[in-house]
C-alpha cells in the first residue's frame, strides 16, 4: 500500500507535471510569431522578380496556417514574405506556392475584391493598438489594392478599400508559384517616431487549392482581417522622423448637362482640388476647395418596401481616411449621429435629393499621442436660392482615448448652422447641434465586444425628448454567438448630419446562434439562429409598434457554396397611412392599425471562385394585409482577366386585397467592366427601376496616366420607364493629377 506522504508527493508531482504540460500547450498556442526587418542602403526595383541578392539575407514570415476549410492545420500551399527597409521605403518580397497557373482574377483594375480570386493581403498595425491597420494587397497579375481596417476589424463596417495612396508593385508568374514585389513609402503609413516594431499579419486566398490561409493562426469564428491575432515585424533600427511631401490634387472638370423636365441645359467648367498635409508622423490635414466628386461611381439603386430611408456607403476620397473616427459613434443602423453623405446633398423645392455644392473645407485627423486620436472637420456648403437651400457650415470635433488595452472612450460635438437669415427657412432649422460620449469595448481575445453611448441634440424650440442612447454586447466563441442590442431615440432627437432612421423608439434586438463544425462532411459549418427584434413607442405609452421574430438555418459547404433558410413572423403598427406599392393614386393602407404577416426565405450562393457564379433568394409569404413574392438574384461571368459581367435583379410581386393596389416591382441592373490594361478601364452600368420610374445609363472611361492621376469621361443618361422619354443627360470630362511637392 502507498502511505499518505508518498501519495501526497505523487499527487504534487502529477499536479506539477499536468500544470507544466498545460503551460507548454498554452504557450504553444499563444506564441507570438515575429521576424526581423533589416535595414538596407540599396534600392530595389519592384518588377516582381526576386533577383536582387539582398533578398537572400532577409528574414521571412512563413509557416502559414489554414483558415478555410480547417483552422487547425498548416496551409497545404505555403507563402513566404520577406521585408527590408531604408529611410524612405519598406520593400516586400513575396513567394506564393500554388497548384498551377489556373488563377481566378476578376479584372486588372486596382482595388479588386479579394474573396473570389487569388491574391495575398498584408495588414500593418503601426500603432500596435489592435484597433486600426493599413492594408496592402497584390494578385498574380500584379494588380494592387490598398485599404484601411478600423474598429479592430470586427465587421465589414470597419473595412474599406476606397482609401488611396501612392506605392509600387508587380508580380511574376512561374509554373507552380508566383512572386511579388512591393515598394511602399514610409509616408504611406502613420506611426510613432522611434518605433521598433509593428504588429503584422497576412491572409491569402488560393482558389486552386480551395484554401484560405493566414500567417497567424486565426479561428474561423473570427474575421480573417481581424486585428486580434497578429505577430510582430521588428525593425533592425528604430524608425525615425520623415518628411512627408505636400500632396496637391488639382482637377479640371468640363461638363455639359440637360434637364429635359425643366427644359434647362448648361455647360460649365469647374476648377478645384484637394491638398494633403502631414503633421508629424501621425496626423493628416486634408484641405479641399470647390471639390468635385463626379468620378465616383453612381450609387446602386435598391428596392425599398419600408417606410424609412436607406443608408448608402460613402465613396468620396476626402472623407475616407480615419473615417471611423467620425462615423463610428452611436448605432450604425438606427442612431448614427454623423453620416458624411449628408454633406453636399440637399432637398430641392419638390423634395427631390440634389447635389449641394461644397465651397471648401478642412479635415484634421490622426494620433495626438499613442492612445489619443483627434478628428476635426469643417465644411461650408453653398446656398441655392432658386431651390430654397441655405448655405451651411458643417463642423465636427471628435476625440477617442484608448483604455483597458483595445477599448476606448470617444466624445464628439457636431454643429450644423446657417450664418444668414433666409426667409424660406424656419427658425428651428437655423442650427442643429449634437454632443455625446461612447464607450467601445473590445476584449483582448476578441470574444467580447460592445458599445455604450449617450447623445443629446440641441435645436431652436426643441422638445425635451432629445436623447439618443444605446447598449450593445456581443459574445463570439467557436460554438456559441450571442448579442443584445438596446436602442432608445427620443421623439425630439435630431441630427441633421447623421443617419437616424426613425425617432421615438425603444428597441431591443437579440441574436442567439449555435454553430456546428462537422467532420468528414461536405458541410464546412452550419448554424441555427434565433433573432427577435422588438420596438416600442415611448411617447405613446410604450405602444408595441413593431416586431420581427426570425429563425434561420445557415450552412457553408467545403466548395464555398452556401444555403440559408429563414422564417420570419412580423408585426407592424402604422401610425399614418402607407402605400407599399408606391403607385400614383393608389389607396394607402389605413393608419392606426397593426398588421401581422409571415414569410419564408431561401438563399443559395454558388462557389464564387468559378468563372460563372450566381446567387438566388426567393421569398414568399404574407405582407401587411396581402401577399408578397420576391425573387432576388445575382449572376457573375468572368472572361478573365479583362472582362467582368454582372447582372443583379430584384422582383417583388405585391398582392393586396381590393380596394388597395397590387403591383409588380422590377429592379434590373446589368453591368460590364472592361480593363484593357492596368491603366485603362471602362465600365457601364444600366439600372432599370419601375418603382423609381427611371432607366439610367452610367458609362465611365478612366485612364490612369500616372500614379493616382486620372482622365475620366463620364456619361449619364436617364429616361422615364413607361414613355422612354429622356429625363436627364450629362457628359463630363475630368482631369485629376496627384502631385507630391
Amino acid at each position: 500500500m502507498v502511505d499518505y506522504q508518498t501519495f501526497t508527493k505523487m499527487t504534487k508531482y502529477l499536479s506539477t507535471l499536468v500544470l507544466m504540460l498545460f503551460c507548454i500547450v498554452l504557450n504553444a498556442q499563444t506564441i507570438n510569431k515575429s521576424f526581423v526587418v533589416k535595414k538596407i542602403t540599396t534600392a530595389i526595383v519592384p518588377d516582381g522578380i526576386l533577383d536582387e541578392p539582398i533578398w537572400t539575407d532577409a528574414d521571412k514570415a512563413d509557416k502559414f496556417w489554414q483558415y478555410f476549410p480547417l483552422d487547425t492545420v498548416q496551409s497545404k500551399k505555403q507563402s513566404e514574405i520577406k521585408m527590408l527597409y531604408d529611410d524612405k521605403n519598406i520593400y516586400i518580397g513575396i513567394t506564393i506556392y500554388t497548384a498551377g497557373k489556373d488563377y481566378s482574377i476578376q479584372s486588372l483594375k486596382r482595388d479588386f475584391r479579394a474573396g473570389n480570386s487569388d491574391n495575398i493581403t498584408l495588414l500593418f498595425d503601426t500603432f500596435n493598438d489592435g484597433n486600426n491597420a493599413f492594408l496592402f494587397g497584390i494578385n498574380p497579375y500584379g494588380v494592387r489594392r490598398e485599404g484601411l481596417v478600423s474598429g479592430g476589424g470586427l465587421n465589414l463596417n470597419g473595412f474599406t478599400i476606397s482609401w488611396d495612396v501612392k506605392w509600387r508593385g508587380d508580380s511574376k508568374i512561374y509554373d507552380d508559384y508566383y512572386t511579388s514585389e512591393m515598394v511602399i513609402p514610409l509616408t504611406a503609413f502613420k506611426f510613432k517616431e522611434g518605433e521598433t516594431k509593428w504588429r503584422f499579419n497576412s491572409y491569402r486566398f488560393d482558389t486552386q487549392s480551395n484554401e484560405n490561409s493566414t500567417w497567424m493562426n486565426i479561428p474561423q469564428n473570427q474575421n480573417i482581417y481581424g486585428l486580434t491575432f497578429m505577430g510582430d515585424m521588428i525593425f533592425e533600427q528604430p524608425l525615425g522622423k520623415y518628411r512627408t511631401p505636400l500632396t496637391v490634387i488639382p482637377y479640371v472638370n468640363m461638363g455639359s448637362q440637360k434637364d429635359f423636365e425643366l427644359d434647362d441645359s448648361n455647360t460649365k467648367v469647374n476648377v478645384g482640388g484637394d491638398a494633403k498635409i502631414a503633421i508629424g508622423n501621425s496626423m493628416n490635414l486634408d484641405v479641399t476647395i470647390n471639390p468635385d466628386f463626379s468620378q465616383v461611381e453612381v450609387d446602386d439603386q435598391i428596392t425599398n418596401l419600408t417606410r424609412f430611408e436607406v443608408s448608402l456607403p460613402e465613396k468620396r476620397q476626402f472623407f475616407i481616411d480615419n473615417s471611423d473616427l467620425f462615423g463610428s459613434f452611436g448605432g450604425g443602423r438606427d442612431a448614427n449621429p454623423f453620416f458624411s453623405r449628408r454633406i453636399g446633398i440637399a432637398k430641392d423645392t419638390a423634395d427631390n435629393t440634389i447635389e449641394n455644392k461644397i465651397i471648401g473645407g478642412v479635415r484634421l485627423s490622426g494620433k495626438v499621442t499613442n492612445d489619443l486620436r483627434l478628428g476635426f472637420l469643417n465644411l461650408q456648403t453653398a446656398e441655392d436660392l432658386d431651390e430654397n437651400i441655405a448655405s451651411n457650415n458643417n463642423t465636427m470635433l471628435a476625440l477617442q482615448q484608448n483604455i483597458f488595452g483595445r477599448s476606448n472612450i470617444g466624445m464628439f460635438f457636431i454643429n450644423r448652422q446657417t450664418f444668414k437669415d433666409y426667409e424660406f427657412q424656419d427658425a428651428e432649422d437655423r442650427y442643429n447641434r449634437v454632443a455625446g460620449i461612447d464607450y467601445n469595448l473590445i476584449s483582448d481575445n476578441n470574444i467580447w465586444n460592445g458599445k455604450f453611448y449617450l447623445h443629446k441634440s440641441f435645436a431652436h424650440n426643441a422638445g425635451k425628448a432629445n436623447l439618443s442612447s444605446g447598449a450593445f454586447m456581443q459574445y463570439n466563441s467557436r460554438n456559441w454567438n450571442f448579442f443584445e442590442d438596446l436602442v432608445y431615440i427620443g421623439e425630439d432627437f435630431r441630427s441633421d448630419l447623421g443617419f437616424i432612421r426613425r425617432t421615438d423608439i425603444f428597441k431591443t434586438a437579440t441574436m442567439v446562434e449555435r454553430v456546428f463544425w462537422p467532420e468528414d462532411s461536405a458541410l464546412q459549418s452550419h448554424s441555427f439562429q434565433f433573432f427577435p427584434v422588438l420596438t416600442w413607442s415611448p411617447q405613446n405609452d410604450f405602444l408595441h409598434t413593431d416586431y420581427d421574430l426570425m429563425g434561420a438555418w445557415e450552412s457553408k459547404f467545403n466548395d464555398q457554396s452556401e444555403i440559408n433558410v429563414s422564417f420570419t413572423h412580423s408585426y407592424t403598427y402604422l401610425f399614418e397611412e402607407f402605400d407599399p406599392t408606391n403607385l400614383d393614386d393608389a389607396l394607402p393602407l389605413p393608419g392606426l392599425l397593426g398588421y401581422h404577416y409571415n414569410f419564408v426565405s431561401l438563399e443559395y450562393q454558388s462557389d464564387s471562385r468559378k468563372r460563372f457564379a450566381y446567387s438566388i433568394e426567393p421569398t414568399i409569404g404574407s405582407f401587411f394585409n396581402g401577399d408578397r413574392f420576391s425573387l432576388g438574384a445575382e449572376m457573375f461571368l468572368r472572361f478573365q482577366p479583362k472582362v467582368f459581367l454582372s447582372l443583379a435583379m430584384n422582383y417583388d410581386k405585391i398582392s393586396l386585397p381590393q380596394p388597395y393596389s397590387s403591383t409588380d416591382i422590377w429592379l434590373i441592373s446589368p453591368k460590364i467592366d472592361v480593363t484593357f490594361s492596368k491603366s485603362i478601364f471602362w465600365s457601364t452600368l444600366v439600372q432599370y427601376s419601375n418603382q423609381r420610374d427611371n432607366l439610367g445609363f452610367n458609362s465611365r472611361l478612366q485612364w490612369r496616366f500616372a500614379p493616382l492621376s486620372d482622365l475620366f469621361i463620364v456619361y449619364n443618361d436617364n429616361y422615364f420607364v413607361n414613355s422612354f422619354e429622356p429625363k436627364y443627360r450629362s457628359i463630363n470630362l475630368k482631369l485629376t493629377y496627384w502631385l507630391n511637392i
